[in-house]
């Protein structure tokens, strides 16, 4: 039985492509970029940029992989990288960095250095790319 929220995504790729759009524009938008320092200055949108990416990995992911927790609760990042590792050892390496530059620095911490914002991005461009591939 397949999950009803992956089925509502017609095409995953641009959906996640969606997210990550929506992530530079809110660093653009409000994050408050000083040019001097290369420092965002308002870190609550830090973090809704960061959450915004990491969900948009999330939904490709789950797309491919269909990830489930072992006990029928909610998966968490384990479970990913479990189904991750059985396929696509490069893919691992970019989600799990993906995880601590999207999820925990930007999502959490609100990590307000540009450089690392803009990885985060990078990260997330190329978990989608290797992602499409397996779609296809």
């Amino acid at each position: 039985m397949k999950d009803p929220a992956i089925e509502m995504v017609i095409d995953p790729i641009a959906e996640a492509r969606r997210y990550v759009e929506n992530a530079q524009t809110i660093l653009k938008e409000h994050g408050n970029l000083n040019y001097e320092t290369q420092l965002y200055q308002d870190r609550k949108y830090v973090r809704m940029a960061g959450n915004t990416l990491w969900n948009g990995i999330l939904l490709i992911l789950d797309s491919v992989f269909h990830v489930k927790a072992e006990d029928g609760s909610r998966p968490d990042i384990k479970d990913y990288r479990n189904a991750i590792a059985k396929r696509d050892l490069k893919l691992l390496t970019f989600v799990n960095a993906g995880y601590d530059a999207m999820h925990l620095a930007m999502g959490y911490d609100g990590n307000p250095i540009r450089a690392h914002c803009q990885e985060g991005i990078r990260i997330a461009n190329e978990i989608i790319d290797r992602c499409a591939v397996m779609l296809k």
